[in-house]
């Protein structure tokens, strides 16, 4: 096992890289991105940098160089034979050769787009502009970077023993967590914390940790390089991605009501089981259900990644009931801020009336509260989104206005035309 405060302490960037490889991303991602290599070739999307935690000044905290260094790495790497072997051979959600023989040929010679950086203030200016199944890939690498830049510029005038006692508490914090969390029956559990983890040694850690501390309950990663490593299941469907760029992408009204369903009609082509998971919220969960054809009803679960968690699921269950269909034999998934009070809580109201799932983020791989002065290591919201879609800007209400993005009259339309009503704003902690 790496010890992580000496490599912390003697690390020197081209030793340890932020991202080591083009798979050190969310396994969703490359599923998407086969998606959209398949059904929107030329589509042209413009991705940026969202800093949701103004008070985080990123850029006085991350060198500009320093910064620029580990960007233009991640565009010198491709993918080792290894990697390429793993991708084509092994068995994915019980399926093998997940990934067809035209998208790895692609992936195979694919090297990331170039990237343009300016500094705004305190903050920076990072937007990723071209065909969309190309500059998507930049979404997860982008987000890790800069995360684990600021922890570097956290820790970098820490001593060595500082550092050790620093690691040795978050370790025992992470412990604790296992240990509250080992005896919850039924449980499963992913981690999904890739985006915004410390850093790559740490999540790796984390992920080892989970494996011995939970067994079977730990049902695998979202990091396909950890995932290939640890000789563990990847774990992932799709994310908001799809319907935001789907949707900016219509011309009439009419078919950007449709967009979200058509997003999954290209999606039921090429997957099932497990893999048919609904994200519904892109546009509020309700009014998504209301207008659902019926052949979804039939797909294995749906994920639940903003709102309250509990009604979420409740309109779900209802929503089954009112189709003929058992909840008992869905799944949902939570994924929206977890930490251990919220998935005894939610693990305890739905057992029994659905399968329950738990994609565990941010406060899995990245809880350093508390643990230095002035909370300067603590966790903060940062997204990376698709911004625009052939010159149209996208938009997202999801069930949690705080989270909603795009322009004001495009926020306005859409509200209109998913008959999105009043909703109740949450705290957005990760």
């Amino acid at each position: 096992m790496v010890d992580i405060a000496t490599r912390v302490w003697n690390h020197r960037w081209k030793i340890d890289p932020i991202v080591r490889s083009l798979i050190d991303t969310d396994f969703y991602k490359l599923l998407m991105c086969q998606s959209v290599f398949r059904n929107r070739p030329n589509a042209r999307v413009t991705f940026s940098l969202i800093n949701r935690a103004s008070h985080v000044p990123l850029a006085k905290l991350v060198d500009e160089g320093e910064l620029r260094e580990q960007l233009d790495h991640i565009r010198s790497l491709s993918l080792s034979r290894g990697e390429s072997t793993w991708l084509r051979g092994n068995t994915f959600y019980g399926k093998r050769q997940m990934f067809r023989a035209d998208f790895m040929e692609w992936f195979e010679g694919m090297r990331l787009p170039p990237y343009h950086l300016e500094r705004r203030g305190d903050q920076y200016e990072l937007t990723f502009e071209g065909l969309w199944h190309e500059v998507m890939l930049w979404e997860i690498p982008a987000l890790a970077v800069l995360m684990e830049l600021r922890a570097r510029a956290v820790t970098d005038g820490m001593g060595k023993f500082e550092l050790q006692v620093l690691y040795a508490r978050a370790m025992t914090k992470l412990w604790e967590k296992v240990n509250a969390l080992r005896d919850l029956p039924d449980l499963r559990l992913a981690d999904f914390g890739t985006r915004r983890r410390h850093s790559f040694l740490w999540q790796d850690w984390c992920v080892q940790a989970m494996m011995e501390g939970l067994g079977e309950k730990f049902t695998g990663t979202s990091n396909c390089l950890i995932a290939q490593r640890r000789d563990i299941e990847a774990i992932g469907t799709n994310a908001h991605e799809l319907p935001m760029v789907y949707s900016a992408l219509a011309e009439t009204d009419a078919q950007l009501a449709n967009a979200p369903y058509e997003v999954l009609a290209d999606w039921q082509e090429e997957h099932d089981g497990n893999l048919r998971i609904i994200l519904p919220d892109t546009y509020g969960t309700a009014g998504f259900l209301e207008r659902a054809p019926d052949w979804l009803t039939s797909w294995t679960g749906i994920r639940i990644d903003s709102g309250d968690p509990a009604e979420g699921a409740e309109t779900a269950i209802r929503w089954w009931q009112t189709h003929g269909e058992d909840p008992r034999e869905k799944l949902v998934i939570f994924s929206d801020g977890l930490d251990v009070a919220t998935i005894k809580t939610l693990s305890e109201q739905f057992r029994g009336r659905v399968r329950v799932s738990f994609g565990w983020g941010t406060l899995l791989t990245n809880d350093f509260r508390g643990l230095v002065p002035n909370d300067a290591l603590a966790p903060f919201s940062m997204v990376c989104k698709a911004v625009a879609a052939n010159g149209r800007p996208t938009v997202k209400l999801s069930d949690n206005p705080n989270k909603a993005m795009g322009p004001k009259d495009e926020v306005e339309r859409y509200r209109r035309v998913f008959s999105v009503g009043a909703q109740t704003p949450m705290e957005v902690l990760v």
